[in-house]
């Protein structure tokens, strides 16, 4: 949430599986104080977070395994460099821009 609300992003609701993670005491207590709302997936049924499997492909082809890394350290270390890269400079045909250019719930953007 730190990191959303930095860059301005104010974040209404997560749609999830159904994995214990979004199950657990503390996701459901920590979505509460923030006030966000949560959707489930129906069970069995992938194709509704597609989106978010596609997402976890290009991290590995474009970041986790595009090079050799000696460490994890390293590897972790080189995200925010590419996440920067990937969502501010790498022009997706399909949006026709950039990730960050397609945010509208910035501040200004609603006047």
């Amino acid at each position: 949430m730190a990191w959303f609300t930095a860059h301005g992003v104010t974040v209404e609701r997560v749609l999830s599986d159904n994995g214990a993670a979004y199950r657990a005491h503390a996701w459901r207590d920590a979505r509460e104080q923030l006030d966000i709302t949560h959707k489930r997936t129906r069970p069995y049924r992938p194709q509704t977070i597609g989106k978010i499997e596609r997402v976890h492909r290009t991290l590995a082809d474009g970041w986790a395994y595009a090079r050799f890394d000696d460490s994890t350290d390293q590897r972790n270390n080189a995200l925010p460099h590419w996440l920067h890269f990937y969502n501010h400079h790498r022009t997706h045909s399909v949006i026709g821009g950039t990730p960050s250019s397609r945010l509208n719930n910035l501040p200004g953007h609603h006047t």
